[in-house]
Order: structure tokens, then sequence, then C-alpha cells
């Protein structure tokens, strides 16, 4: 018997199933005092601001989880970890306050960050950035990345000094499977430019509109022009265009009807995208009150009360077909457990970025005022979580 001493996955992907059920109160009061413990020993060594930054690392968040013995590779590792820590962190202590959560507890943020920024005494404009934080990290992941998840889970981790995390997750009901968005505050320049500190799903979409990616950014341009532009002239070039593209459009209908549509010829001056796909109606009175506003930004075009899906991705084919800029249809899943083989397919093991997450893990287990048994429970978990990323292949 011979072990390869190259470490590789059993599979090029981890997928995240939906799992049902609760986690019993048994092991949920255990993975409240460690994650209270191991917290504080990272606060106290390294800050807030690392604790936030750790928990923005997708595959820290998924090891720390496995650590509080939670399942490896289940989606509801997001509900609870996040869960546990709204009830493990506490503002006197570890100095992270914790806002939000599952379902409705989702939108909760927008009370609960005015009343937990008390503890810290925060002033009005951190506490208005928080609010804004929290209200344009879910509307980027459910509006201007549109991969086929529905976001049901949120949350915004925040620290005396105003820096922020945010926690979100999203719900594919058809595939059945979850894919977790991460943020943090530190260094980042605007939303709506390649924004996140990671995203985390089972693999890749073939098809996804990223509005967010650099690729999208002139796109983003002209959706504003066309944002600020009379919504007649707007609404006029649409229907030119479809009338060039012999479409016979009703007062009703709308750009929905070149879904699938071949391209008509090469002289018709225009391509159809097979794969777009538009919304049933377009709000002319949505794209009228934008008019008056005047958005500066795609970041401010974005913000409006309103602007969903629907209004972004009908902007985004506007500006492709009417003036010629595309914007990125490619996944912006940053980590999709995908971290390679041996042939280094689909990239290379990323061993490094797992052991330093192990090592970390490790550390703050070893220094947590825990007793010996759950140390003990926490180091095995650990372990257990290595050998799953890197099995020893037996040839």
């Amino acid at each position: 018997m011979w072990y390869s001493t190259v470490p590789v996955l059993k599979s090029s992907t981890i997928r995240l199933p939906l799992h049902t059920g609760h986690a019993p109160a048994y092991l949920v009061q255990r993975m409240i005092r460690l994650s209270h413990a191991m917290s504080k020993v990272i606060v106290d060594e390294y800050g807030t601001s690392e604790l936030l930054r750790r928990l923005s690392d997708p595959i820290w968040f998924q090891a720390f989880g496995c650590v509080l013995g939670f399942d490896w590779h289940s989606s509801g590792v997001t509900t609870v970890v996040c869960g546990v820590l709204r009830q493990a962190l506490k503002a006197d202590i570890h100095g992270i306050c914790i806002a939000g959560g599952k379902g409705k507890k989702s939108t909760a943020t927008k009370s609960e960050i005015p009343r937990l920024a008390e503890s810290f005494n925060l002033s009005s404009r951190k506490i208005d950035d928080l609010l804004y934080a929290s209200r344009m990290a879910a509307k980027v992941d459910n509006a201007a990345i549109q991969d086929g998840y529905s976001l049901y889970h949120h949350v915004l981790l925040f620290d005396r000094s105003g820096n922020w995390a945010v926690v979100q997750q999203g719900m594919n009901a058809a595939e059945r499977m979850a894919r977790r968005y991460h943020w943090i505050s530190d260094g980042l320049q605007n939303f709506v430019l390649e924004p996140h500190a990671g995203i985390i799903s089972q693999a890749k979409s073939t098809i996804s509109l990223d509005m967010t990616s650099a690729l999208s950014q002139e796109n983003q341009k002209i959706c504003v022009d066309i944002a600020k532009s009379d919504p007649r002239n707007t609404r006029s070039s649409v229907y030119k265009l479809a009338s060039r593209l012999e479409l016979k459009l009703k007062p009703k209908d709308t750009l929905d009807f070149w879904i699938g549509t071949q391209p008509i010829s090469a002289t018709s001056g225009c391509s159809i995208v097979v794969d777009y796909e538009m919304p049933r109606n377009l709000d002319w009175k949505l794209l009228e009150q934008i008019y008056e506003i005047q958005p500066r930004n795609y970041e401010e075009l974005l913000s409006i009360r309103g602007v969903g899906p629907a209004t972004v991705r009908a902007l985004s084919l506007i500006a492709e077909l009417v003036y010629g800029t595309k914007a990125s249809w490619t996944d912006p899943a940053k980590y999709s457990f995908a971290h390679g083989g041996k042939d280094g397919v689909p990239y290379p093991v990323a061993r490094k970025v797992y052991d330093e997450s192990i090592k970390y893990l490790s550390g703050a287990i070893e220094g947590s005022d825990i007793d010996r048994q759950e140390r003990t429970f926490a180091l095995k978990q650990l372990a257990g979580f290595s050998r799953r990323m890197f099995p020893l292949i037996s040839n």
C-alpha cells in the first residue's frame, strides 16, 4: 500500500444541500459555549476587525462551523453558525454585535442595528452607514447578481468602530442547493464593482448576470444614461428596435417576446442573445421616478427603492441591444469549494488557504477557556474537516 504525498480532493466540488430540521439543543448549547470562547481568544489577541475578517472568509467560516459541531458540507452551517453567534457574541466582552437572521429576521436589521449600536454609542452617521451596507449588500446579491439563488438569510456583524461584515445565503429551490455570500467593509470601494470577500457555492452556473463585474462597467454606465434620459425616448428606442426585428408588440407586451429569438439575419443590424430572459412587464412608472431622481452612478441607481431584478435586467439588455455594451454573464462565485485536483483542474489545490484556516482555528481552540472534553471535541472536528478536504489517496 502506497500513499500519495500530494493532497487532492475526492471531487472538484463540495455540495451544499438544503437540509431541513433543527440542530439538537445539547449541540446548540455546546456550540454557543465554544464559539463564545474561541471568539474571545481571537478578539483578545487580534481585535474585533480580525474576527470580522475571518467570518468574511468562506473557507474559514465553513471550517469554523465544522469545529462547532455542524455538518461540514450542509447549507445549515450558515444559518446555525450565525444563529449561534447571535447568542454567543456579547458587546461588552467581544465588542461585536450581530443583527438579522433567517427568513423574516433577515429584514429586522433596519430596526436592530440602531438599537444594538447604542451599546457602542455609535454616531448617527455610522449607524446610517451600517443600515446602508445591510440594505445594499442584500440589494446587490438579489438584483445586481442574478444567479438563480433567492436570498433567505442575511446578517450584519459590526464593532464599536463601525467596521462590519455581512454573511447572507440564497436558495435555489429547483436544485435544492444553497449559495453563501460574504462581505467585509475593510477595503470596500463601492457596492457595485466586485465587492464580495467571497461567494461560496456547489459549483459555478453556466449563465449568471453579474452587473458587479469589471466587465459590466460600460454596461453600468449606459444603464445610468438610459435611466436618466426621458422614459419616452427609452420606450421609443425599445419599440423601434422591436420593429426592426419584425416583432409585434402590443402596448402591454414587453421585451420578453425576444426570449429565445434567433438573430433575424446578418442585415438586421442586431443580434439577440438567446439566453437573455426579460421580465414580463417593464415598469415605466418606476423609470419615470428614476428620471426625476437623476442618479449620478450605478450604485445610486441600484439603491433607489423599487429597483429590483426586473429593472436591472431590463436596463442591461436595452443597453446591449440598443447601444452595444455587453454585461458579464459569468458566474461571480469566487469559492465554489472547487479547489482542484492533482492535475490542477479546474485549478490548483488551495492547500495553503486551508492550512492557514486550520492552524488559526487550532490556536483559537487551544487558547479557549473551555473544559478538556469540549477542547478535545473541537480539535477532533477540525481534524475531521482537514481529512475531508485533503484525504490521502491510496494507489
